[in-house]
């Protein structure tokens, strides 16, 4: 489900120009970054949803192609019976449409006439960026009455707001995605929070950079991407990387371990040399020769052939190969018998 623009700006679908840069302004003025120190993240996000609606709304092109098509159909340039093709919608002079959202600070400043929610008080970009919110004018003024002089009590204002606590998930990763890196899209099911306190489901595709080398366990968090609550800042989402089992290797600490079977006859010696062919988890086919005499305790090393070393993924530990020697008469003896 895309996004409700009317929601977010609290009118209805046949709002006039005047109504809607009303809307705007009460709400821009409510959600901007500089008014609220004590809540800036939450507050910047819903400023910014509340200037993307009202560019869309004000604007007649893109306002008639979301009242047709949606949010999907604006920021995708195509209509949801059109994806196969992905054809765009056309402008007046032939060229394709693509949704470009304008900066939320740019918009407020057109509307506004200046990009500060204080007016002339407040030096956006510069050292105090609007006061940082009230500081400053709460001091001056303020201290007189326990209120500051935009009518807001500041013990209210900051009253500090408890976290939800973090949705874990577990994210499976085969040995060979953890070898060479990869990435995952996870879509996710949400809710945001509009400034009337209603909410409205979301959905969000969330990109995770697997880096060679991570291990069962680490984890990455993405900030305050759960559901948003009044009064309740939105819970983290973390995925924790776990480790499918391999048909060949098994992994230890950025060792990998194989297990390489030999048929031996009974009271025969491997004294001799032997040569094996593995496939390595990038799909190298790497020849190991041993020179040395084998048995059931011998354990061969080689360096640079193991996992890659996340923090240095140019440097790898040691593939170690272990064997298990198998007695052929004795085996053939245990299945002559069986018949």
């Amino acid at each position: 489900m895309g996004l409700d623009y009317y929601e977010i700006l609290e009118v209805e679908r046949n709002v006039t120009e005047e109504e809607l840069k009303k809307a705007y302004k009460k709400l821009a003025m409510k959600w901007h970054p500089d008014k609220n120190p004590n809540n800036n993240k939450d507050a910047e996000t819903k400023f910014k949803l509340i200037s993307e609606a009202y560019e869309v709304l004000s604007d007649p092109q893109k306002k008639s192609i979301y009242d047709q098509y949606g949010e999907s159909g604006l920021k995708n340039g195509m209509s949801p019976t059109d994806e196969a093709t992905a054809s765009y919608f056309q402008t007046r002079d032939g060229r394709r449409f693509r949704f470009n959202p304008r900066s939320a600070d740019g918009i407020f400043a057109e509307v506004f006439g200046h990009s500060s929610p204080y007016g002339g008080m407040g030096m956006r970009g510069g050292g105090c960026r609007g006061m940082r919110g009230q500081t400053w004018v709460s001091r001056s003024f303020g201290d007189m009455f326990g209120k500051d002089v935009f009518g807001e009590s500041r013990q209210a204002s900051q009253a500090p707001r408890r976290k939800a606590p973090p949705i874990e998930n577990k994210l499976s990763c085969s040995l060979e995605e953890l070898y060479r890196g990869t990435t995952k899209k996870m879509k996710i099911s949400r809710e945001i929070a509009y400034a009337n306190g209603k909410t409205q489901p979301v959905e969000e595709i969330l990109t995770i950079e697997i880096q060679p080398g991570w291990k069962k366990g680490t984890k990455i968090t993405f900030p305050e991407k759960g559901n948003e609550q009044p009064n309740v800042i939105a819970a983290d989402i973390v995925f924790i990387i776990d480790e499918k089992p391999h048909s060949v290797f098994t992994r230890e600490g950025n060792d990998l371990v194989v297990t390489q079977n030999i048929s031996l006859a009974e009271g025969e010696a491997l004294t001799s040399s032997y040569t094996f062919q593995l496939t390595t988890l990038d799909g190298r086919d790497l020849t190991i020769a041993i020179d040395n005499g084998i048995d059931p305790n011998y354990e061969e090393v080689v360096a640079g052939e193991g996992m890659p070393i996340s923090k240095n993924p140019s440097q790898r530990g040691s593939l170690r190969i272990k064997f298990n020697i198998i007695l052929t008469d004795m085996v053939d003896a245990e299945t002559e018998s069986q018949n």
